[in-house]
């Protein structure tokens, strides 16, 4: 199958759905993609945002490292990674409560968004890793959003131990997931359970309650750009480029 992000909305609920064949990892025409359709949802008839990915394997694997391994310059590096940034601001600013449809595991940019939905419902097998420490940069573009959500401490813990999956649990009990559920069925029911509640539910009072838990981010638009150069300057190291190819070579 093709790469894909797609959206339709239906009584009032807006699904956006992206797929990628390479474990629903983020190229950047899938993340310029996802920022069109958040922003749209948020600017029009839809009440509420599930955000979900398609298949049964991972939730998101983060970045493409296809695409990471061909950036020749800085220019092309910042330009990837302030992609990222674009749809954690997008998210930020859309004023529609975001679920999380969380299916499974969770790398990098993964954690990203699983930590930028207001509400992320997961399944036990969901588990979660930030990776980039290990391939030589940092989670700096993700790690106000991943910080936000389940506190400085949890955040470092994740950073530190780059090569450490913490399961569900770990994540529910720090606050990156609402609730973690036994099988898919129990998590669809409990998210079309929220989203038709939302769906009913007075538009203004949730753009309020958004605009209250979203407070003290309001400089994100640069931070996160400044965090994206840092991550553009430190992908083109030596380290870098050799672990990346190294992963790849693992994956052939």
């Amino acid at each position: 199958m093709e790469p894909y992000v797609k959206s339709h909305t239906d009584h009032g609920i807006t699904t956006i759905e992206f797929f990628h064949p390479q474990g629903n990892s983020l190229p950047s025409k899938i993340l310029d993609a996802l920022r069109q359709e958040i922003h749209y949802a948020g600017t029009h008839d839809s009440m509420v945002v599930i955000l979900k990915s398609s298949g049964e394997g991972a939730f998101c694997g983060g970045a493409s490292f296809d695409e990471l391994a061909d950036i020749k310059n800085e220019k092309e590096a910042i330009q990837f990674f302030t992609g990222l940034a674009n749809v954690l601001n997008a998210m930020r600013k859309c004023n529609k409560f975001i679920i999380g449809r969380i299916h499974g595991k969770c790398v990098g940019g993964g954690v990203g968004l699983a930590a930028a939905v207001d509400y992320a419902i997961a399944v036990k097998p969901a588990e979660v890793k930030l990776s980039e420490l290990n391939l030589g940069f940092g989670p700096f573009v993700i790690g106000p959003a991943v910080e936000r959500k389940i506190g400085t401490s949890a955040f470092s813990q994740l950073a530190i131990d780059a090569t450490l999956w913490r399961n569900a649990e770990w994540a529910k009990q720090k606050g990156l997931f609402a609730e973690v559920h036994e099988s898919v069925v129990n998590m669809d029911e409990s998210v079309q359970r929220l989203a038709n509640a939302l769906a009913h539910s007075s538009p203004q009072a949730m753009t309020e309650m958004k605009n209250i838990f979203w407070k003290g981010t309001e400089n994100w638009d640069t931070l996160l750009k400044e965090r994206a150069v840092m991550s553009g300057r430190m992908v083109l190291s030596d380290f870098t480029k050799k672990a990346i190819e190294n992963f790849r070579n693992k994956k052939k």
